[in-house]
């Protein structure tokens, strides 16, 4: 049968009571060196208990064990909690996505795209995109001239975040909706683009320039645009247009790749090989 010893540690709260014949200072001088004081007790507290087996072996976990437990029992709630919230934020959005399944499309080493020059007012304005292979826009650079150190970089950093949205998916549909139509100066007429005329900002010469380009929205050019039918031509040159296509850049050419062609068909190379 084991045997167990059992530990209770106790904390006191007591006073001693001193009878004076007189009050002075120096009767109250000599109260501590008295002894002849009546201990009272006045509370008792148990503020640990401790069992062991009589061999040494504890049966019961130490204090600093307690406090261990304790601090894992509250992570463990803490993370309860947090998990409910991430599936209440999923039922109430239809899906969840964490980090890991974000996933950046990363630009080819060597790509197309093409540099638009224009001026709106006195300012220049130089913007530079980049293309996937397909053709599709995956980041933008602004250059201008006439402007301080802190405009530029603010504009430079703009254009990275842009660029940053277009790699992680964002549609650009989304920056023209935000950014189009929007005022400040510089403002008013634009001079060097042959779709564009007027512009009440920046943004809003960037970014209709970037959906005339890239989606399409000829209702937000100044000029109407060459729509040549391509219905009747034959496999040959379709296939021809798609070799043309993928190595040309979507923006640069409006998606207007017959009127960009130079007629080569006049044209013989002869090639000598060396003996």
């Amino acid at each position: 049968m084991s045997k167990f010893l059992v530990e209770t540690h106790y904390t006191c709260t007591f006073k001693i009571v001193h009878e004076l014949d007189e009050l002075n200072e120096k009767a109250l001088s000599e109260v501590d060196s008295r002894k002849d004081g009546k201990v009272e007790i006045v509370n008792v507290t148990v503020n640990n208990r401790k069992t062991k087996r009589s061999d040494g072996k504890k049966t019961v976990k130490s204090d600093l064990e307690n406090i261990e437990i304790s601090h894992k029992k509250e992570s463990l709630n803490t993370e309860k909690l947090k998990n409910e919230l991430l599936n209440k934020d999923q039922n109430k959005t239809g899906k969840f996505k964490s980090d890991k399944n974000e996933k950046r499309f990363q630009m080819p080493d060597r790509r197309k795209g093409y540099i638009q020059k224009a001026t709106i007012g006195d300012h220049k304005i130089y913007l530079h995109t980049g293309e996937y292979d397909d053709g599709k826009i995956g980041e933008i650079f602004i250059d201008t001239n006439k402007e301080g150190e802190l405009v530029k970089a603010l504009t430079n950093n703009f254009a990275i975040a842009i660029s940053l949205g277009l790699q992680y998916g964002v549609p650009l549909e989304e920056f023209v909706d935000a950014f189009l139509d929007t005022k400040f100066e510089p403002s008013g007429k634009v001079y060097g683009n042959d779709r564009i005329l007027s512009a009440t900002s920046i943004l809003d010469y960037i970014f209709r320039e970037l959906a005339i380009s890239y989606l399409g929205k000829e209702d937000l050019a100044h000029t109407p645009g060459l729509n040549r039918s391509v219905e009747d031509k034959n496999e040959k040159d379709d296939q021809f247009l798609k070799i043309v296509k993928n190595i040309t850049s979507k923006g640069f050419v409006r998606s207007n790749y017959e009127e960009k062609l130079v007629d080569l068909s006049d044209v013989r190379i002869n090639l000598k090989s060396k003996n």
